[in-house]
């Protein structure tokens, strides 16, 4: 249950992300949630083998290149989606990451209340 309460929830903040950004577009609530699945999946994969050969880097830099690997991830997800979802280039995706991570601090806090 909470897996699918987790999936729907990125679900909405991949499309309030993409509403609130000019440049990020969804196709709808249900390619949403299939777009926080892929840039998930990408982040978890090639994103982990990416910080991992660039940790050295990302210590001296205290984590800005994990930051931009993360877009760089968000633009991979943005090809592997074609027109379902799209990102209009790197300042865009870099705001569409932003947005994302304050949208699920918000309601990570707001849920971590109830508990």
């Amino acid at each position: 249950m909470r897996f699918i309460i987790s999936l729907l929830l990125t679900g909405l903040v991949v499309a309030i992300a993409a509403y609130v950004i000019p440049g990020a577009h969804v196709a709808g609530f249900g390619w949403a949630i299939v777009t926080g699945l892929v840039i998930g999946f990408v982040n978890a994969i090639v994103g982990g083998i990416l910080r991992l050969f660039t940790f050295p880097l990302n210590w001296l830099t205290f984590g800005l290149v994990s930051f931009i690997i993360t877009i760089l991830m968000i633009m991979l997800s943005d090809s592997i989606m074609g027109s379902k979802f799209d990102v209009d280039g790197f300042w865009n995706a870099a705001l569409f990451a932003i947005v994302v991570a304050i949208i699920e601090m918000i309601l990570d806090s707001m849920l971590s209340r109830k508990k």
